[in-house]
């Protein structure tokens, strides 16, 4: 059952939130210093906008992160807060393709 529950977990729908808010809450909490402007990725932090995650993934990554980055508990980032970044992050355009780069190409 507990199996169960985590899986469903995993699909749960992120809930509703504002990119113009979550972007505000990326610089103010400082995201920005190590993921860029934009989440295109900096030297201490990878790029954020490249490959889309669950926000399941991403509320328990923020709360207990497994690298460097600090934890961004509940008391710290409300869930609401969380939603309003991942949002932010969802509405950012992706990269280019690398083969679509005409100065990349040989």
């Amino acid at each position: 059952m507990k199996v169960l529950l985590l899986i469903l977990a995993m699909f749960q729908a992120a809930p509703k939130g504002n990119v113009e808010t979550g972007k505000t809450l990326f610089i103010k909490y400082g995201c920005y210093e190590c993921h860029g402007r934009e989440a295109q990725g900096a030297v201490t932090g990878p790029r954020l906008n490249q490959n889309p995650i669950t926000y399941a993934r991403f509320i328990s990554y923020i709360r207990k992160p497994s690298g460097e980055m600090p934890p961004y508990t509940a008391k710290v980032v409300s869930d609401q807060q969380a939603a309003d970044i991942f949002a932010f992050l969802q509405a950012l355009p992706k990269p280019p393709a690398i083969d679509s780069i005409p100065l990349l190409k040989q």
